[in-house]
């Protein structure tokens, strides 16, 4: 599984959607490969939609916003 944050780095909001999807990773035991992605060439790529956006397997699963944990359990259980 890939999993994608866009985002600035400056963003804490993105950062904390980068933690919270690695701690969700480690607690499930899930294999996925999560990678915060800040280049803005790479983000417009993705869309450009809002920041953060959360995408899996390339599909965008939230923007605009910090989804919940109880969310980002259940598309990465999915």
């Amino acid at each position: 599984m890939e999993v994608k944050i866009y985002g600035a780095s400056n963003c804490s909001r993105c950062k904390g959607v980068y933690e919270t999807v690695k701690e969700v990773v480690a607690e499930k035991g899930i294999s996925a490969d999560v990678e915060h992605v800040t280049d803005i060439q790479a983000v417009a790529a993705a869309g450009g939609m809002g920041s953060p956006a959360l995408a899996i397997d390339g599909k965008i699963v939230a923007s605009g916003r910090v989804p919940k944990k109880k969310e980002i359990e259940r598309w990465l259980a999915s």
